[in-house]
């Protein structure tokens, strides 16, 4: 692929294209929350679909599942379909598949419906980082990407409970409705304001294997698998975790208290991550190790878990633009096709981190968590500390010639 150094309008200097980049981060939420909005409404599915909430429960598995299975071969069989056009794909597939969710009356086409909603994700999780880096100057990229994932902190903050209050209100059909609705005014929002690119030509196509090979990208790819799975250990499980120290009842509170943690860590990584992303990886995967030693010996007490998890979810908010930064630096030109990997790597880590948790849950009980997450969490910041030439540089992302170019990746 090619840098092409010709004017770049409206954007040149400081100015970030927001208005396309907060579409990209809509995209984002609309992932997160046609990914989690199931959970919370499982015995009204249950009882819609007659069938018991276990089996409802496999909506989210197939979900994810379509993700899993679909992000690689789609992101390949799309290299070079122009950018735009792959995006527009996948948010259309959310109206689709969403749709087909609110009216069908049959459980294997729901789960048919859920798998297709989860390709589509798979797909835009794909696309959207390369995405934001191609829409700003190179100097840009890593503010770009801040603003394109801040909808998952928000989904998995606000929306998500948001979400479950919606169905509780006007049932679960209605509200695989109105998430239809709101994604055909994204359809529209993305027409206006993202700007379209091209594809790869045939020479420029990249296979899956020179990708994997590249130096760094696995490197890069070992730290997401550690620090995601030590994340899901104990956010999946966070209930069960924090009911030693009374707060079971206040889950809610909990969580929403990560999310506002997570996005200042989101604003914090955006001022970091072209000028420290080695320091800032660094830290943070430390910071999340130290909270976890202080988690395993002192989880009874309200004020750690309080604490703790603010600074966790401090630390996690950035993780999403730090790795998926140094992931695409890593790659170059192939940079699609490499964060597909990471599709897969991140939800692997998350089904990962619900069978790890489950085991160590019913063997030896919520006190083994933070053993576990501590030595998944230094794993990572090894392999990080490592991978000092390739995957995590230090100093400037950028390097000395980070003129006022825009990269088309």
């Amino acid at each position: 692929m090619t840098l092409n150094t010709t004017s770049i309008g409206p954007n040149d200097g400081d100015g970030l294209p927001v208005a396309g980049l907060l579409a990209l981060a809509m995209t984002g939420f609309i992932c997160i929350m046609t990914e989690t909005l199931p959970a919370g409404l499982l015995p009204q599915i249950g009882t819609d679909l007659h069938i018991s909430p276990g089996l409802a429960g496999q909506m989210v598995t197939a979900y994810a599942l379509g993700s899993l299975s679909a992000a690689i071969p789609l992101t390949l069989a799309t290299q070079r379909w122009r950018r735009r056009r792959v995006l527009l794909l996948a948010i259309i597939g959310f109206v689709v598949f969403n749709s087909v969710t609110a009216f069908s009356a049959h459980y294997s086409l729901t789960l048919v419906a859920r798998y297709g909603a989860g390709a589509a994700a798979g797909l835009a999780w794909a696309l959207l980082a390369g995405y934001a880096r191609r829409m700003v100057t190179r100097s840009q990229q890593g503010r770009a990407l801040a603003i394109a994932m801040v909808g998952t902190p928000i989904a998995l903050s606000l929306g998500v409970p948001a979400g479950t209050w919606l169905g509780a209100v006007v049932g679960w059909r209605l509200a695989f409705g109105i998430m239809s609705a709101a994604t055909l005014l994204l359809i529209v929002w993305v027409l206006a304001k993202v700007p379209d690119f091209p594809g790869l030509a045939h020479h420029e196509r990249l296979p899956f294997g020179h990708v994997l090979r590249t130096p760094g990208v696995r490197s890069v790819l070992a730290v997401v698998m550690t620090w995601m799975l030590a994340h899901n250990v104990l956010y999946t499980y966070i209930v069960p975790f924090i009911t030693p120290a009374g707060l079971a009842g206040q889950a809610d509170r909990i969580l929403l208290l990560f999310g506002l943690a997570a996005l200042a860590g989101i604003w914090l990584t955006s001022r970091m991550v072209d000028h420290a992303l080695r320091l800032s990886v660094l830290a943070s995967l430390a910071m999340f190790a130290a909270v976890a030693g202080v988690f395993a010996v002192g989880s009874a007490s309200p004020v750690v878990i309080i604490i703790g998890v603010a600074i966790w979810g401090l630390t996690f908010g950035g993780a999403a633009t730090l790795l998926q930064t140094a992931l695409a630096d890593a790659a170059g030109d192939g940079v699609d096709v490499a964060l597909s990997i990471n599709v897969v790597a991140w939800n692997s880590a998350i089904a990962g981190g619900g069978v790890l948790g489950g085991m160590l849950l019913e063997t030896w009980g919520a006190a083994s968590f933070p053993w576990a997450v501590l030595g998944l969490a230094a794993t990572g910041f090894l392999i990080a500390c490592h991978a000092r030439a390739h995957g995590f540089r230090p100093g400037h992302r950028l390097g000395e010639g980070h003129g006022r170019t825009k990269n088309s990746l």
